[in-house]
């Protein structure tokens, strides 16, 4: 895994910038990001982080 931004993960998903926001809004996901995270509107997620959303989401990076 790599760093990634917000909007890439979301091409990625296949979903707008804004759907994505609502799905990173999800407590599950809130609470299994925090130790990754520096704030909420950071908007390069660490490799960690893009990890745990993509195995969620159900996310294929290449």
């Amino acid at each position: 895994m790599k760093s990634m931004s917000k909007s890439e993960l979301a091409r990625a998903a296949g979903v707008s910038v804004e759907t994505f926001r609502r799905w990173l809004q999800d407590s599950y996901i809130q609470n299994r990001l925090k130790p990754y995270l520096q704030t909420k509107q950071q908007q390069i997620l660490p490799p960690k982080a893009v990890q745990i959303i993509c195995e969620h989401y159900a996310i294929e990076i290449d």
